[in-house]
């Protein structure tokens, strides 16, 4: 990342306990202010992953900075007998675990609190990897891809969903007056935390999307690398393999 961003600028904490208060913070209403934010597309996006899974079989599957479970819930229709929602924040995995225990899928998703870049699991574990809006949150953006290769088994996959910035004319200027004026705004309008809004807009704006996310996770190993925008290059769904 060319430019590191945090939540709370003035605070001696580290980004990774600064995100985590974050997320703490604005758990309860982090659902329904991403679909008010995002127009709901971000559930045509997390679908999209998943499509891309169901057609590669996994048994086993992580899904790393699960935050509210969504993507891992979607995960249950890969057919995967065992998924584990892993998340730094407390706060946003209770929400989940509670979204979990009314869908009656405990047998099938494990909730784990758990540090993207020190992961609790041995080499070679998971047929496939999901992150979905958190590789930006990454306090070291490489040890966190290289944990997940770690993790992963040979020939596994890696699918991350992540946002971007669009290239294009008049989009480019759109997004950026959307996520520089808009969004803070809703996000002081509805959430307990005046910054995190500010803090995930300037933290898409600098997260090296595209090409140079691919360079990045070629060079911790990965092949096979796709990218794959999404709604005219607002996100992107990144695939590889180990």
């Amino acid at each position: 990342m060319s430019k590191k961003v945090t939540p709370y600028k003035n605070s001696e904490l580290g980004k990774k306990e600064q995100v985590t208060r974050m997320f703490d913070t604005i758990s309860t209403n982090y659902d329904g202010l991403n679909r008010v934010i995002s127009f709901g597309i971000d559930i045509k996006w997390r679908k999209r992953v998943v499509a891309i899974l169901k057609n590669k079989n996994p048994d086993s599957i992580l899904d790393i900075a699960t935050g509210t479970g969504d993507l891992a819930i979607n995960l249950i229709e890969t057919g995967a007998s065992k998924i584990i929602g892993l998340d730094i924040s407390p706060g946003m995995l209770a929400v989940g675990q509670k979204k979990v225990t009314e869908k009656k899928l405990n047998s099938t998703i494990d909730m784990v609190v758990g540090d993207s870049e020190d992961l609790p699991f041995e080499e070679n574990t998971f047929d496939a990897v999901t992150v979905a809006f958190g590789v930006r949150n990454f306090e070291n953006l490489e040890i966190g891809l290289s944990e997940i290769y770690r993790v992963l088994k040979k020939g596994g996959n890696l699918v991350v969903l992540e946002t971007s910035v669009p290239t294009k004319t008049p989009f480019k200027q759109g997004y950026n007056f959307y996520t520089k004026r808009i969004l803070p705004k809703i996000g002081r309008l509805f959430s307990k935390d005046d910054v995190a809004y500010e803090y995930l807009s300037e933290s898409a704006a600098v997260f090296p999307h595209g090409k140079a996310f691919n360079n990045i996770l070629e060079k911790i190993g990965f092949i096979d690398i796709e990218n794959k925008p999404q709604t005219l290059g607002v996100a992107s769904i990144y695939v590889a393999t180990k």
